[in-house]
């Protein structure tokens, strides 16, 4: 016999293997998640901190007035809270999202996440791209005006192993090559990483800062902020 469902009862609805592991969809009473290789990754219950990385993004950009619309690469479709809030926003211009599951971009296109995303996967400006966000950061040519990137639990808190070349060194020499100069980037994450803050200097970033977000229990979330010098201007 099938248990009874209960808010407190996750119900598994799809269960896919990929090149990455597992990923999982799950449902509890009216809430979405996804479990990636058995890490919760994120849910549908808020979106407060997924809204505030896109708006960080806009606001430390601060385009002046007639200036072009800015581009933004989102990395990581997840619930679909960051590209359906960019799409509400007219002040961007494309907005392209990496995402390496197959099965988060089915979700959305098809199944019970169309619910958050349906309108702005119809939006001209979006474009979804299916490969792994690492390697499109480094073997792209493509430039944008921001970086938001949501593809973890943080910089100290990856979702597995290939992740961590994200926050080295070299992935965020990536991630500064993929701005325009004076271009934002603006990192998820479930704590405050100072060690982090470091990283981003020593990158080549200026104007590095964290923004918190208050959760319900423990420490808050944040989103690290961080600017790619404009040209002839020196990182600091």
């Amino acid at each position: 016999m099938k248990a009874s469902v209960t808010p407190e009862t996750p119900e598994t609805l799809d269960r896919r293997e990929g090149p990455f592991g597992e990923v999982v969809l799950r449902r509890r009473g009216t809430t979405y998640e996804i479990i990636a290789n058995g890490c919760f990754l994120m849910d549908t219950s808020d979106g407060r901190s997924e809204r505030l990385l896109v708006d960080a993004a806009y606001l430390a950009l601060d385009p002046p007035p007639g200036a072009p619309a800015p581009s933004v690469l989102i990395g990581g479709l997840g619930v679909g809270f960051s590209l359906a809030h960019a799409a509400a926003r007219k002040d961007w211009g494309r907005i392209a999202v990496v995402e390496r599951e197959a099965a988060i971009i089915e979700w959305h296109r098809t199944g019970p996440l169309a619910t958050v995303s349906a309108a702005a996967l119809a939006d001209p400006r979006t474009e979804i791209l299916h490969t792994d966000l690492v390697a499109y950061l480094t073997d792209s040519a493509d430039r944008y005006d921001a970086l938001c990137l949501d593809i973890d639990n943080g910089p100290d808190w990856t979702v597995d192993e290939d992740n961590r070349g994200l926050y080295s060194s070299a992935g965020l020499t990536s991630c500064l090559d993929r701005l325009h100069p004076g271009g934002v980037l603006a990192v998820w994450s479930a704590q405050p990483s100072p060690a982090f803050e470091q990283d981003l200097r020593d990158a080549g970033f200026a104007s590095v800062r964290t923004r918190e977000v208050p959760v319900a229990r423990g420490v808050p979330d944040v989103v690290h902020l961080a600017r790619k010098p404009a040209d002839g201007v020196p990182a600091g």
